[in-house]
């Protein structure tokens, strides 16, 4: 599974890979793992037009994370997601999963 996150402030997140042991969306779709970090945001419309990408980190294997869902969703099995991957957005007030799909 693809774990990509966008809230490069989240203390978790790892040139946008997140390395949470577990991650839990809330009803609401709210990433509840999220916890502000000492690092800067990134500003992604520096490099949007460039020739240069960003840097990415190594893909995580779902096995080593726990990714639990209580949102109404068509990924969300039993409390478990099952969606090919998720993405967490960059909005500045909340980190919400973009995957998300109501059921």
């Amino acid at each position: 599974m693809d774990i990509r996150c966008r809230k490069t402030k989240c203390a978790y997140n790892d040139r946008y890979t997140c390395k949470a042991k577990e991650i839990l969306i809330r009803k609401n779709t709210e990433c509840d793992k999220f916890e502000p970090g000492d690092k800067p945001a990134v500003d992604k419309t520096k490099w949007l037009f460039t020739d240069t990408p960003p840097k990415y980190a190594p893909q995580r294997d779902s096995a080593t994370l726990d990714i639990n869902c209580n949102a109404v969703c068509l990924f969300n099995s039993d409390g478990k997601c099952v969606a090919n991957g998720i993405t967490v957005n960059d909005l500045k007030e909340k980190p919400l999963c973009v995957t998300f799909l109501h059921k």
